[in-house]
């Protein structure tokens, strides 16, 4: 009998995992109690010290948890700010950009998140010309040669998605680069699907913007998302999107116009999201103690295991069915896969769905492997009762 993996010492920190069989993590990770405590800490200092918080640790949090994530992109200290949600981030990225020129195309994939794309497209009133890469006919993936090929001289932003968010599908990154390198195009990757589930070496790798968030695989809540700006990169761009916490003085309170701060601060914004730094970065801390390629062995694990259940159930699979091309869920393509998603939730097995995709189910680095199987095994079973059908004239909720 072999002994249980030594991520599972980490599971006792996350309650929800006593109560319900947890397996959403790519949508909403479990949440630490510790961050509990955490938010009490800043309630308690609000509470006691009001408005001298600020100076007494409230103001270089975001610098804190900025180093953190730091470490866990593979990036130099100082290259991170924190924003609100990745719309924020991206169209703080995009403010250092001229779209007069002859560069001015915008290179993107069709399976890009829709809200990414909401914010490229936005760029034509700017002057952009947008080329749109389709994904492959059964869309799980973006063909690699065929997004390669877009990228050309006239080529001035290339923004992928790391990992496909319905389908789990890796894109080849460094590739991706190198391309944009060789015909001076600049790369912004958003690593949501990636961050907190897989090692990642942005630097390294040569990615001169990323956007993400704590959101997923790193349990750090709402409101904890990133920039990350190469930088060298960094030294050339100019943000229009700006706001005094990005002066190099903050508290001169100068209306002698902006003058940017030259490390990460470059991109903040205004007053920092004080509880959601509270309440993200515990699960930060905890994803990073775990170590990220322990915890993507214990993915790759899991993952295969719920691939190979799916396959004896009979369940359709939209994710791709080799580990080292799979992030941290598989899609599982079964019919009336909303009501399912309902069913399974009222006996608290907690995945979503989202269309074109179907049932999403990202075991993370505290999950089991009974767990997996269990949720497997309700799917087939709800399938053949039918018990999903009392779910069908239910108003569809966000999750």
């Amino acid at each position: 009998m072999s002994s249980p993996d030594p991520l599972l010492a980490l599971r006792a920190r996350f309650p929800i995992l006593q109560r319900a069989n947890y397996l959403i993590s790519n949508s909403l990770g479990a949440m630490p109690a510790a961050a509990r405590e955490s938010v009490a800490q800043f309630l308690d200092m609000w509470d006691r010290r009001g408005v001298r918080a600020w100076g007494e640790g409230w103001w270089v949090l975001q610098e804190q948890v900025a180093t953190t994530l730091e470490g866990i992109l593979g990036v130099p200290l100082r290259t991170v700010s924190m924003h609100q949600n990745v719309a924020v981030a991206n169209e703080m990225i995009l403010s250092c950009f001229d779209f007069a020129s002859k560069r001015n195309k915008i290179v993107y994939c069709e399976l890009n998140f829709p809200s990414d794309q909401y914010a490229y497209e936005a760029q034509v009133r700017r002057g952009a010309r947008l080329v749109r890469v389709p994904g492959d006919k059964d869309g799980i993936a973006t063909d690699l040669d065929r997004l390669l090929a877009a990228i050309d001289d006239e080529t001035l932003l290339v923004a992928v998605d790391h990992v496909h968010f319905r389908s789990s599908f890796i894109q080849d990154l460094p590739a991706i680069v190198r391309r944009a390198r060789e015909v001076g195009a600049f790369v912004i990757a958003d690593v949501f699907h990636s961050g907190g589930t897989m090692p990642l070496d942005l630097h390294r790798w040569g990615v001169h913007a990323a956007v993400g968030g704590a959101l997923k695989y790193m349990c750090g809540g709402a409101g904890n998302c990133f920039l990350y700006v190469d930088p060298e990169a960094r030294r050339s761009l100019t943000p229009m999107f700006t706001g005094w916490a990005a002066h190099k003085q903050p508290f001169l309170f100068s209306n002698q116009g902006q003058d940017y701060r030259e490390d990460g601060g470059k991109f903040f914004t205004g007053t920092p999201n004080v509880p959601a730094l509270y309440a993200g970065k515990e699960g930060i801390a905890i994803v990073a103690e775990a170590g990220l390629a322990n915890i993507r062995r214990r993915s790759q694990q899991l993952t295969q295991l719920l691939v190979e259940c799916a396959e004896k159930a009979g369940l359709g699979i939209r994710s791709p069915r080799q580990a080292q091309q799979r992030g941290g869920h598989v899609a599982l393509d079964v019919p009336h896969g909303y009501e399912v998603c309902q069913a399974l939730a009222a006996e608290d097995i907690v995945v979503d769905f989202r269309p074109e995709a179907g049932l999403r189910v990202a075991p993370h680095f505290y999950n089991t492997e009974d767990e997996v199987r269990s949720c497997v095994a309700r799917v087939r079973a709800i399938l053949d009762d039918k018990s999903f059908e009392r779910f069908q004239k239910q108003e569809r909720k966000p999750g």
